[in-house]
């Protein structure tokens, strides 16, 4: 049976964990995940697809400023896990202030809240282009996707908010190890010995009113979508306005099925074997900022193409 630990939260410590077997190999599992990062972060990842639409003004389009946003949030959720993620892995330091832990399952959350709340307004896009495309320009003016961003990031920095000061009124129990090598909301609860019912209840309302929502409204954006583009009489068409989705659609499953995968563990987490939460927490947090910008990269012609005239054009002087 676990022991409460009495003493006030704020000088309380949680230990970070590894993946299960394989504390030993620590250093060799960092070589993949810091490679990862680098992918996201630099590479042909969000720096670089943030530098070409800032760069090349024929990008300067609603679609590519929800991209360029997408990429912003991808940069953050990176940013937020990479210093416990290699501080575990690397240097084999597990232990994390709980005032740290706080502060990093809230950006985490944020930033998640973020991208779905993204994916949203991306799927609007989608829908206005192929639904009223003579009308597009007039609808989704610079002024009206400027306050669309201000939106996404009043409403995902408000709604998680309220959690870390949930958290913090909490007694935690011993032993106070985590499950994952960075600190998740529903992995700090576990460990309270005192009364969650409102943590519990709070992050299911903010689950259901934020991801949940935008999962419907994305569904139901594709639903027009794909009334639209079937009423159009020439197959061509189509295909050609179902194509401008496909990145879009590959931005949506990355981020929403390991999302749902890592909550249905975390429901069923007792028959499940300890290395599968791990996993599908580390894909949760890597995987979406490592495949958007290759997703994008690839499925976009004028990225592609910018991105290939940016790397021919560094290749020059060195064959000079």
């Amino acid at each position: 049976m676990p022991t409460c630990n009495k003493t006030n939260i704020s000088p309380a410590m949680f230990l970070l964990a590894g993946i299960p077997g394989l504390e030993a190999d620590g250093p060799w599992i960092s070589i993949p995940f810091c490679s990862m990062y680098l992918i996201a972060i630099l590479g042909n990842g969000n720096c670089t697809i943030l530098f070409v639409i800032r760069t090349e003004p024929s990008l300067h389009q609603p679609m590519y400023y929800f991209l360029s946003m997408l990429a912003l949030t991808d940069l953050g959720l990176s940013a937020s896990t990479l210093p416990t993620m290699l501080s575990v892995f690397l240097f084999n330091s597990r232990e994390v202030n709980a005032n740290t832990c706080f502060a990093q399952l809230y950006f985490i959350h944020t930033f998640s809240v973020m991208e779905s709340d993204v994916l949203l307004v991306m799927a609007f896009d989608r829908f206005v282009a192929i639904h009223k495309p003579m009308r597009y320009a007039s609808i989704l003016t610079n002024a009206t996707v400027a306050r669309m961003g201000l939106a996404v990031m009043a409403r995902s920095v408000l709604m998680v908010m309220p959690i870390p000061a949930l958290l913090r009124r909490l007694r935690y129990c011993l032993p106070n190890v985590l499950s994952h090598s960075f600190c998740l909301h529903q992995d700090v609860m576990k460990l309270a010995c005192s009364n969650r019912m409102i943590n519990s209840i709070y992050g299911l309302f903010v689950v259901i009113t934020t991801m949940g929502l935008d999962a419907l409204l994305i569904v139901l954006s594709y639903v027009m979508i794909m009334t639209t583009v079937l009423s159009i009489a020439s197959k061509e068409e189509r295909l050609k306005a179902l194509n401008t989705c496909i990145s879009h659609i590959c931005a949506v499953l990355v981020f929403y099925i390991p999302m749902i995968g890592i909550s249905m563990i975390h429901r069923f987490e007792e028959r499940a074997s300890p290395l599968v939460p791990v996993l599908m927490a580390d894909v949760y947090v890597l995987v979406p900022p490592v495949m958007n910008p290759i997703v994008y990269s690839v499925k976009t012609k004028q990225i592609r193409r910018r991105i290939v005239q940016r790397f021919q054009r560094k290749r020059i002087p060195n064959k000079e």
